[in-house]
C-alpha cells in the first residue's frame, strides 16, 4: 500500500495547481497521477474578486454595527471597564486564530462554499449527513437580519423619528430587500457599493478613535470628565459566567466575517496571496481600531449612559462630543455602515445556498444552483431575503436583535469547534503519513487547539443560568438560542435520513455523486440516482451539452490499474 500511495501522489504537483488557480486561469486545469487518471478540477469561471475587493469583503462583513451597537451590552455584562476591554482583546485573539484556521483550509480547498467544504472533507461517512446538517444551518438562519434591524434603528435616529416596533421592522425589511436587489442584478455594482460603504465605516471608526484620544488629552470641551478609566476594574466582582460568555458572544459577533472570502474563493484572483494579505490586514487593523473606539467611549460617555444607550451608543457619543449637534449625523453614518454589512453578508450567503444547490443537497437543486438571469446567485439571495424577513418579524419586541445575534453565534461556534478539532486530526494523520496535507498557509496544531478550546467554552457556558438579572432577553428563556440551534441541526439530520435512507429504499435506488462542469464555469458534485436494475443515463444525470461529466469514484475504481485505495487516497490527500 505504501508503494502505491507514493506512486500515485508523487506526480501530483499541488503547488503547481494552486499557482494555476492563483493566476485565475479560465482554461481547464487538471491534476494527473502517473497513470493519467483524473484527480481533481478547479473552477473555470471568471475571477472577479481582487485583493482590494477581498479586503473590503472581509472589512464590510466585520464592520457592521458591532462596535457601535454592542459596546454598551458588553460593558453591562462585564461589570467593569477593564474587563470589558479584556473581552475585546480576547475576542480579537480568538478571531485571529479562527482566521488562520480558515486560511489553511481555504488554501487547501480553494472553492466556493467555505466551511461546508471543510466539514465534508472531515466527515465522509455517513454519506451526505454532514452536508444536510450544514444545509439546514445555512438555510434557516437569517444572518443579515440583525444588521438590517440596526440599519433601521440608525436611520430612524438620524431622522429624529420615534422608533416603534413596526417602523423599525418595516425599514429593516426594506434594507434587506435593497441588498438582495443590488447583489442580484449586478455583482460589480454590489461590490462597488460595498467598497464605498467600507471606506465610510472605516472613516467613522477612525474618527471616533482619534476624537476619544483628543478628549482624553483635554482637547475637546464636551463637558464630561468621566474618569471611567481610573479604577477600571471596579465592578468586576458583579460579573457572572453567563454575563462573561454573552459579553464574549457580542465581541465575537463584532468580528464575524474574517472568513468571508472563503465563501467566494472560487471567484478570487490569486487566492493564496489574497488570503495571506487580506485576512490578517483586515482583522488586525479592525481589532486595534475596536480597542481604541471603546477607550474613546469610556473617556467621553458616563457609565449611566453607557448602560442605557444600547444600540445607539455611537450616536450618543457624537451627541456629547458635539454638544447635541452630532447625534443625527452620526446615526446616519452608522446606518450606512450597517447597510454595507448587510450587503456583504447577503453576498456570501447567497453563494453558499447556490453551492448547496449545485451539489444537489437542497430540494430542487437546479433551481437553487441557477445563475440566471443576471449571472448571479439570485435564487440563493432571494432565499436568504425570505429567511431574514421571517427572522425580523417573528421574535417578540425588544428581544429580536439579541436573539438573532446569539442564534447566529451559537451554531457557528459548534461548527468552528468541529473544523478546528478536525484540523488537529488532519495534522495528526499527516504526521503519521496516512494523508498528504501541505497547503501554502498553515495555522498549525497550537492555533487550531486554542480556537477549538475557545469555541468549546462558548458552546458549554450558555447553559449556566444567569444571575443578578443579567439575562440578555426580556421575555425569552436564556437558553432559547441553544435549543433552536440544536433543533436546526437535528432537522438537517432528519432531512438526511429521508433524503439518503428512506427515499432510496422505497425507490430501489442508491445515491451517487458525479462531478460536472456547468456553463457558469463552476465544477460541482451532482447527486444522482443509480437504480438497481439499470445503469446511468444522460436523462438521469440531467446533463446538458454545456456540462462536462467526470467519472464517479466507482467508475474510476472499475478501471484497470486504479484501485479503490488509490482513488480514496488521492481524494483525501487533496
Amino acid at each position: 500500500m505504501e508503494n502505491i500511495r507514493h506512486r500515485v501522489v508523487s506526480a501530483l504537483d499541488i503547488k503547481s495547481l494552486w499557482k494555476n488557480n492563483q493566476e485565475g486561469y479560465e482554461e481547464e486545469t487538471q491534476v494527473l497521477g502517473e497513470e493519467g487518471q483524473f484527480i481533481n478540477q478547479l473552477d473555470k469561471n471568471k475571477k472577479q474578486l481582487g485583493l482590494i475587493s477581498s479586503i473590503f469583503l472581509i472589512s464590510n462583513r466585520i464592520l457592521g454595527t458591532g462596535v457601535f451597537a454592542t459596546s454598551s451590552e458588553i460593558y453591562t455584562l462585564s461589570g467593569s471597564v477593564g474587563l470589558s476591554l479584556i473581552m475585546w482583546a480576547v475576542g480579537a485573539i480568538i478571531s485571529l486564530a479562527g482566521l488562520f484556521v480558515y486560511m489553511e483550509y481555504g488554501t487547501a480547498i480553494p472553492k466556493n462554499g467555505g466551511e461546508k467544504n471543510y466539514l465534508e472533507f472531515l466527515f465522509k461517512k455517513p454519506k451526505f449527513l454532514i452536508s444536510c446538517m450544514y444545509a439546514a444551518y445555512v438555510f434557516f438562519l437569517g444572518w443579515a437580519a440583525g444588521n438590517s434591524i440596526n440599519t433601521a434603528v440608525m436611520f430612524l435616529t438620524a431622522g429624529d423619528a420615534k422608533i416603534t416596533q413596526w417602523n423599525q421592522r418595516g425599514i429593516g425589511v426594506a434594507v434587506i430587500f435593497f441588498a438582495f436587489a443590488v447583489n442580484s442584478i449586478n455583482v460589480k455594482m454590489g461590490l462597488y457599493l460595498q467598497n464605498i460603504l467600507g471606506v465610510i465605516k472605516v472613516g467613522i471608526i477612525i474618527f471616533i478613535a482619534v476624537s476619544g484620544w483628543v478628549a482624553l488629552a483635554g482637547g475637546t470641551n464636551h463637558g464630561h470628565h468621566t474618569n471611567n478609566l481610573k479604577n477600571a476594574f471596579e465592578g468586576t466582582e458583579n460579573a457572572s459566567a453567563y454575563g462573561v460568555v454573552n459579553a464574549l458572544y457580542n465581541v465575537i459577533w463584532s468580528f464575524i466575517g474574517y472568513s468571508n472570502v472563503n465563501y467566494a474563493l472560487g471567484e478570487v484572483k490569486n487566492p493564496v496571496r489574497t488570503l495571506k494579505i487580506a485576512g490578517p490586514v483586515s482583522v488586525i487593523t479592525i481589532a486595534i481600531l475596536y480597542i481604541f473606539v471603546n477607550i474613546s467611549y469610556f473617556a467621553v460617555v458616563p457609565k449611566e449612559k453607557l448602560i442605557s444607550s444600547k444600540l445607539v451608543l455611537a450616536a450618543d457619543y457624537f451627541d456629547i462630543i458635539f454638544h447635541g449637534k452630532g447625534k443625527e449625523v452620526a446615526a446616519a453614518f452608522v446606518g450606512l455602515s450597517a447597510l454595507g454589512n448587510v450587503l456583504s453578508v447577503i453576498f456570501s450567503q447567497g453563494r453558499i445556498i447556490q453551492q448547496l444547490g449545485r451539489e444537489g443537497i437542497l430540494p430542487f437543486p437546479s433551481f437553487f444552483a441557477s445563475s440566471k438571469p443576471f449571472n448571479t446567485p439570485m435564487v440563493g439571495l432571494f432565499q436568504h431575503f425570505i429567511v431574514c424577513l421571517v427572522t425580523i418579524i417573528a421574535p417578540p419586541p425588544g428581544d429580536a436583535y439579541n436573539f438573532i445575534l446569539n442564534l447566529i453565534s451559537y451554531p457557528m461556534n459548534i461548527i468552528n469547534f468541529v473544523i478546528s478539532t478536525g484540523l488537529i486530526w488532519i495534522h495528526w494523520q499527516a504526521k503519521k503519513g496516512k494523508i498528504e496535507w501541505n497547503p501554502p498557509i498553515k495555522a498549525g496544531v497550537w492555533i487550531a487547539g486554542f480556537f477549538s478550546l475557545a469555541n468549546a467554552y462558548l458552546i458549554v457556558a450558555p447553559y449556566v443560568p444567569p444571575t443578578n438579572g443579567q439575562s440578555v432577553y426580556n421575555s425569552l428563556p436564556y437558553w432559547i438560542h441553544c435549543v433552536v440551534a440544536w433543533a436546526i441541526f437535528a432537522f438537517g439530520a432528519c432531512y438526511w435520513f429521508v433524503f439518503a435512507r428512506v427515499l432510496p429504499k422505497l425507490g430501489h435506488f442508491s445515491l451517487d455523486v458525479k462531478e460536472v462542469l456547468a456553463e457558469d464555469g463552476f465544477w460541482r458534485t451532482k447527486i444522482v440516482r443509480r437504480y438497481d436494475d439499470k445503469p446511468f443515463s444522460d436523462d438521469e444525470l440531467d446533463v446538458t451539452n454545456t456540462e462536462q461529466v467526470v467519472e464517479t469514484v466507482d467508475d474510476l475504481n472499475s478501471k484497470e490499474g486504479f484501485k479503490t485505495s488509490e482513488r480514496q487516497f488521492a481524494r483525501d490527500s487533496f
